[in-house]
């Protein structure tokens, strides 16, 4: 089913993040074999130079590992993953945060906004 994508971000780093996220979720297991390239370009609708790139940039980044005559899989070093996992979970922070400031709002405010939240929301 194709993805809509965000106007205003190259597709191929819309795709790696979705990547990097199912891994980070889990949804991806260190070791799964991920979708030929043609495959992927059917599944989200964008052309198969765009997975390539997308496998490509991903294998730089020791997220994914190339394996001749049998695909592309996801990297079983578990450091990496957990150091990918941490590397998400600062760019989600940050991103919040400059939004937040953005909006006005001081970093008491904000602690206090993520507490409320995440006691209403029990965890």
């Amino acid at each position: 089913m194709p993805i809509e994508f965000q106007q205003d971000r190259p597709i191929y780093q819309q795709l790696m993040d979705r990547l990097s996220n199912e891994i980070v979720r889990g949804d991806r297991m260190p070791g799964d074999k991920l979708p030929s390239v043609r495959e992927y370009a059917v599944d989200t609708g964008v052309n198969p130079n765009t997975v390539s790139r997308v496998y490509r940039e991903l294998e730089q980044l020791t997220i994914v590992e190339s394996r001749r005559g049998q695909g592309t899989f996801v990297t079983e070093d578990r450091m990496r993953l957990n150091q990918l996992r941490e590397e998400l979970k600062e760019r989600q922070i940050d991103r919040f945060i400059t939004e937040m400031k953005q909006l006005g709002f001081s970093k008491e405010e904000m602690i206090l906004g993520l507490q409320a939240k995440t006691k209403e929301e029990g965890n």
